[in-house]
């Protein structure tokens, strides 16, 4: 049994804290197994589907454990979602059964089960749950069998609009297995160490973490939700070892006061806010923690590629790395022509190996375009590499085509993060009549504003002519939106912006162009 995440043996090592519980692993196996008799009874067995809309918790991972003994498929549904959303994600599964908290944020999800089952003529069961920290089921006895396979579907996460629509990558139990295996490895987990688990697991990413803690004999800290003061105090009291999470989430903990780091010694995270260098000159400066970024995507199972802890900081906070395993293959090929680019040269970073989805949850017409005709997944991510390792430059639709050259955004907006008056940039590109793609920067001024005309004095200094904002338009906040793996900026709410704001300049240009009329 490839899958058996928590071993034969060590039944009296701690698998999890959550809240003020601590449940063993030999707990949770048991626990898991009850869970597997339940959902038998409810008539699932092979190839079902089951929608898990719970906080992280222990019953989350009893439901997960207990729905691959049975070999069926469990949809995990965001907490965080209100009825919409979940609705969504329910019905795009095809989901017999939902499971939902009695209680949690305030937010019925009794009353909205009641309203997703009405509209979903799949939906044949819901399954309350009073308490997500503490097992259920507890009088039940155990499914005797293991009757899940390797090859069976076992988890499909919600893409969450990587790939431009939201859809749900699959991944086979034995592919789960495999990877939490060589993550735990690639960092170094080991049974004595505490990993604290502050992603939530209904993403790839944190669920990934969370399973390569299982699979290497570590304990897993929960946090239902996240609180930079919350985990940092998490960290001293449970002596956590190694936790992953956004540079935001890290910044956040980092600049707590009030509790010691001083057990972290590992991490990695995705560079959602622009903050990795500082993360990692701080981690490693008061702390000693070698945290790194890493490159991570729903369809290849959260983690792929991270950088070398040992490496320098300034390599260590570039998003990329090398894959996690051997069996992980990436290449970069020229997006127009489809050739393979040579080290330096940027196109589309395109992956293969065990972790790569099984495919879109009911949408073969949507697995059949992310997939070339050589088996190859299509990342739409612009990236470049050299020497056996790749970095991350931008989504392939964030990328500008200024004066016929492929631009990454981010170089421009760490330039512009480097003068005093701008507290952060982002980048974009509008077309404009006769002239194609032009770059318009966003940016949140510092205590000590510039002016637009001093910013573009100041990138005329340094920069390639045609890569020189048109405009650079000060704001107060950039666009956001909360996604199961943390906050993240709107590129494409920018561009309508943008576009809004050179339309507008153009017009008013050409007004005042305007020959004076006689009087």
């Amino acid at each position: 049994m490839a899958f058996d995440l928590l071993g034969s043996g060590n039944a009296d090592l701690i698998a999890l804290r959550s809240g003020e519980r601590t449940i063993t692993r030999g707990e949770l196996r048991s626990a898991s197994r009850r869970a597997a008799y339940f959902l038998r009874d409810l008539g699932i067995s092979r190839g079902d589907i089951v929608a898990v809309w719970l906080p992280d918790g222990g019953v989350w991972l009893q439901l997960f454990l207990a729905i691959a003994q049975l070999g069926a498929l469990m949809v995990p549904v965001s907490a965080q979602f209100k009825l919409h959303d979940a609705l969504r994600v329910v019905k795009a599964a095809k989901a017999r059964v939902l499971v939902v908290p009695q209680q949690f944020l305030d937010f019925d999800y009794v009353a909205a089960a009641a309203e997703i089952k009405a509209a979903c003529v799949t939906v044949q069961h819901i399954v309350e749950v009073p308490q997500s920290d503490a097992f259920e089921w507890n009088a039940v006895r155990q499914y005797p069998r293991w009757e899940g396979l390797d090859t069976d579907l076992l988890c499909a996460f919600d893409t969450s609009g990587t790939t431009g629509t939201s859809r749900l990558a699959v991944h086979t139990a034995g592919g789960i297995a495999k990877h939490a295996r060589n993550v735990g490895r690639c960092n170094d987990m080991r049974q004595a160490d505490v990993v604290c688990c502050a992603l939530p697991l209904c993403s790839a990413l944190g669920f990934v973490q969370a399973v390569a803690a299982l699979a290497s004999g570590a304990a897993c800290v929960l946090m239902p939700t996240f609180n930079a003061a919350a985990a940092a105090a998490l960290i001293e009291r449970h002596r956590v070892t190694h936790f992953f999470g956004t540079d935001a989430m890290m910044d956040g903990v980092l600049n707590t006061e009030d509790f010691s780091l001083a057990t972290w010694c590992r991490g990695a995270f995705p560079e959602h806010g622009n903050l990795g260098q500082r993360v990692i000159a701080q981690g490693w400066k008061i702390w000693k923690s070698r945290l790194t970024a890493l490159y991570a995507m729903s369809e290849c199972l959260g983690v792929v590629a991270m950088q070398e802890p040992n490496a320098d900081a300034q390599q260590r906070g570039m998003p990329g790395g090398v894959p996690i395993s051997s069996a992980i293959a990436f290449r970069i090929v020229d997006p127009e022509s489809g050739a393979m680019s040579r080290d330096g040269q940027r196109g589309e970073l395109q992956l293969r190996g065990y972790n790569v989805m099984a495919g879109y949850l009911h949408d073969p017409k949507a697995t059949s375009a992310a997939l070339t005709a050589d088996g190859w997944f299509r990342t739409g991510d612009l990236a470049c590499a050299e020497h056996g390792t790749f970095r991350y430059l931008a989504r392939m639709e964030d990328a500008l085509r200024v004066g016929g050259n492929r631009v990454d955004p981010s170089e421009i907006e760490a330039f512009l993060e480097q003068h005093p008056g701008v507290d952060a940039a982002q980048v974009v590109g509008v077309p404009v009549d006769s002239e194609g793609e032009v770059v318009v920067a966003f940016v949140r001024k510092s205590n000590k504003p510039a002016t637009e005309r001093e910013l573009i004095a100041y990138c005329r200094q340094a920069i390639a002519g045609p890569e020189v904002p048109r405009h650079i338009v000060s704001v107060d906040s950039f666009p956001q939106k909360d996604g199961p793996n943390g906050v993240k900026i709107l590129k494409r709410a920018l561009r309508d912006r943008a576009l809004q704001y050179v339309s507008r300049t153009q017009t008013s240009s050409a007004e005042s162009s305007l020959p004076l009329e006689a009087s």
